[in-house]
């Protein structure tokens, strides 16, 4: 699905990363793990066609998208939920769902469909349709990120720090349905700072630090890891 190969990257004569590496096939999940500054969000901006790395490149379904306009590359199925969330908080949570697809053709001919399937995801939506969106929680905000990106009916959702910010009950609700995504065949890139969290919705993760991947492992050889359990489960 996805495949990143040896991309280095820098902003100006800063290098930010170095020779990165990973893959994610169809309907997996696969974390990205790290702490802050390690380069991540670099690493989605130059899969997201925002930064043109210095070297190496980016494959989608084996279409070379290196370096590919943002709006050619969300066209051909990947979706970002950013860190940020960027939302429209003077408008409605249907009128930032639809957003999320209207500049999509084949998107908004199953705009309908679309509604179903998020909706059914986060009922609390649909309760909530006609409210502005600058008026919910961080938590409702997140979901309407989520489901904004869900709209376009992508191939693989990549989620750039979902949890930053949230309570830690609205980071398990939100992870749950991260797990129901997946079963639906979408693939999932997870960018996560919370690596115990992150490691019960992904079944493999990389892990990069100062730039480079230090480490790739199964969530479950993950879990067990000295290196991560000392550094990152705080055990």
């Amino acid at each position: 699905m996805l495949r990143i190969d040896a991309l280095s990257a820098a902003y100006g004569r800063i290098k930010v990363l170095w020779d990165v590496s990973l893959n994610v096939g169809d309907g997996e999940a696969v974390g990205l793990f790290g702490p802050n500054g390690a380069g991540k969000t670099t690493l989605v901006n130059c899969v997201m066609g925002f930064l043109k790395p210095v070297s190496g490149k980016v494959l989608f379904q084996e279409r070379n998208i290196t370096g590919m306009e943002p709006h050619q590359i969300v066209k051909l199925g990947i979706a970002l939920v950013p860190q940020e969330r960027e939302l429209f908080p003077n408008m409605t949570v249907e009128e930032n769902l639809r957003a999320g697809a209207n500049y999509i053709p084949h998107a908004r001919e199953r705009i309908g469909e679309a509604f179903d399937l998020v909706f059914t995801l986060f009922p609390v939506l649909k309760e909530r349709i006609r409210q502005k969106v600058g008026t919910m929680s961080g938590g409702q905000q997140r979901m309407v990120a989520v489901a904004r990106a869900l709209m376009s009916f992508p191939k693989l959702l990549i989620l750039d720090e979902p949890s930053v910010g949230l309570q830690p009950s609205i980071v398990s609700e939100l992870f749950s349905k991260l797990r129901e995504i997946k079963n639906q065949g979408v693939s999932i890139l997870l960018i996560e700072q919370n690596v115990k969290q992150g490691l019960k919705v992904v079944e493999r993760g990389y892990i990069l630090e100062n730039g480079k991947i230090v480490l790739e492992d199964s969530s479950t050889n993950l879990v067990n890891n000295d290196h991560i359990r000392k550094a990152y489960l705080g055990l």
